[in-house]
Formats: structure tokens, C-alpha cells, sequence
């Protein structure tokens, strides 16, 4: 019972997701295509507020749900593993017509298809953890 907060927070976010076609596989299509700002709009929106949060929660000492405070933790520079995991990822999206998250909606909204790319996606999450320590991070 006391996730069930979460759930809902999960479903109300499916349900705008949806209405909003960012799971639209036409939608992701016409953005690989760039011929439609459609969907650029929503995630720069969500890039924006994102940063947002992030700014005004080191600006006014805002705390997580434990009580500590929001750390960040730096990354690594680099440019050719950024490049490489978001060509597999581009790619894995523009096949699949969904990212990771939209998978688990369109499979609520009926698109059993989406079974096999869910299969897919937690093999290939499999084989990551298997070769991780192989790969250049």
C-alpha cells in the first residue's frame, strides 16, 4: 500500500504521455525524420524543467525524500563512449519506435508487439551486465 502513491504517479504520467503522442511510433518516426518539432519540443521541455528542479534544489538547499541533500556525482569526460551509447541508443529507438520508458506504456495500451521489445531490451540489459567490465567507461 505505501507504493501505491507511486503507481498512480506512474499511471497519470503513462496516460499525458499518451495523450500527448510522445509515444507515438509516427511521432518518433517524423522526429528522426526532422520533420516535426513535435516531440524536440516535448523533450527539450523536459531537459529545461528538468534543470530547473535541478538549479533551484542546489539554490535553495531543497532535500530528497531521506532528508539528504541532492548530490550529483561528475562524470568521467569523454567523447567517444557518449557518441557509441547514444548511437546504440538512437538506434535500439528508431527500430523499436519506443525508448525504454514507452515500451511499458504502448504495452498497456494494447500494443502486444511491444512483449518482444521488452524481451529484447532486458537481454540486452543482461549482456551489458555480463560484459560491463570489458567495456571502455
Amino acid at each position: 500500500m505505501k507504493f501505491l502513491k507511486f503507481l498512480l504517479v506512474g499511471v497519470f504520467f503513462g496516460i499525458i504521455l499518451v495523450k500527448s503522442e510522445a509515444v507515438s511510433w509516427y511521432r518518433i518516426f517524423e522526429m528522426f525524420k526532422f520533420q516535426s518539432f513535435h516531440m524536440y519540443g516535448i523533450i527539450g521541455s523536459a531537459v529545461f524543467i528538468g534543470g530547473g528542479f535541478l538549479w533551484a534544489m542546489k539554490k535553495f538547499g531543497i532535500k530528497n525524500i531521506t532528508g539528504g541533500h541532492v548530490h550529483l556525482t561528475p562524470k568521467e569526460p569523454g567523447f567517444i563512449r557518449y557518441i557509441l551509447g547514444g548511437t546504440i541508443f538512437g538506434l535500439g529507438w528508431a527500430l523499436a519506435g519506443a525508448c525504454p520508458g514507452p515500451m511499458y506504456i504502448l504495452l498497456g495500451t494494447g500494443v502486444y508487439s511491444m512483449l518482444i521489445v521488452i524481451a529484447a531490451a532486458v537481454l540486452g540489459t543482461f549482456a551489458y551486465g555480463l560484459l560491463k567490465n570489458r567495456l571502455p567507461h
